[in-house]
């Protein structure tokens, strides 16, 4: 395998695991080092670069999935159908579809990039923080479903009055209303306006 910014941040030697990096950025976006992984989400978080993604069936319907139990962060919470972190030096456009595949095992199709959103949400129930510089994606899901149990515990297709009704009776991640509202532009010219988003 090549040795890349990602694999080789990542990657395995003599059986351990190495620490995940992420790559941190000032309030515009800029690089400006890296942290490992959780320590970055420790209180009161280091900002840091991030994706969302938002794919929709043919019907414009969204695609959510619940979290697996086993995360170490917002466990069993429903969210958006792929979140993460690039790799130090990776492009988000190319983190967004790699998780995607990795976690729900198909590729996006139509992917565009939705602009960014920069918060600070805590998570009361791991004490951790999200402080994010989040790049947003949105596209289509056309092929059928493959996901990794270790990663994605459920999925749902929701029309926006099905989501209401979910996210009433919870719970969410933290950054879900954050993300799915920054996206939204985006989301209605890739749903058109029938779709209700």
């Amino acid at each position: 395998m090549p040795i890349t910014p990602a694999t080789a941040a990542n990657g395995s030697q003599n059986g351990s695991a190495e620490a995940i990096l992420l790559e941190l950025v000032d309030e515009n976006g800029t690089t400006i080092g890296t942290a490992e992984k959780l320590s970055a989400h420790r209180a009161p978080g280091q900002l840091h670069r991030a994706f969302s993604v938002f794919l929709f069936d043919e019907q414009g319907r969204l695609l959510l999935q619940r979290r697996a139990l086993g995360k170490y962060h917002s466990p069993g919470v429903w969210s958006n159908t792929c979140c993460g972190h690039p790799y130090p030096g990776e492009a988000p456009f190319a983190a967004a579809a790699r998780r995607v595949f990795e976690e729900l095992g198909v590729s996006p199709s139509l992917m565009a990039e939705a602009g960014t959103v920069r918060y600070n949400h805590p998570d009361p129930d791991s004490g951790l923080v999200e402080q994010e510089f989040n790049h947003l994606f949105v596209g289509m899901v056309q092929s059928p479903l493959r996901p990794d149990p270790d990663e994605v515990g459920e999925t749902a297709f929701v029309t926006p009055g099905e989501l209401l009704v979910r996210h009433e009776q919870g719970p969410f991640s933290a950054w879900f209303m954050t993300v799915l509202d920054a996206a939204r532009p985006a989301i209605r010219e890739l749903t058109g306006p029938g779709a209700g988003w």
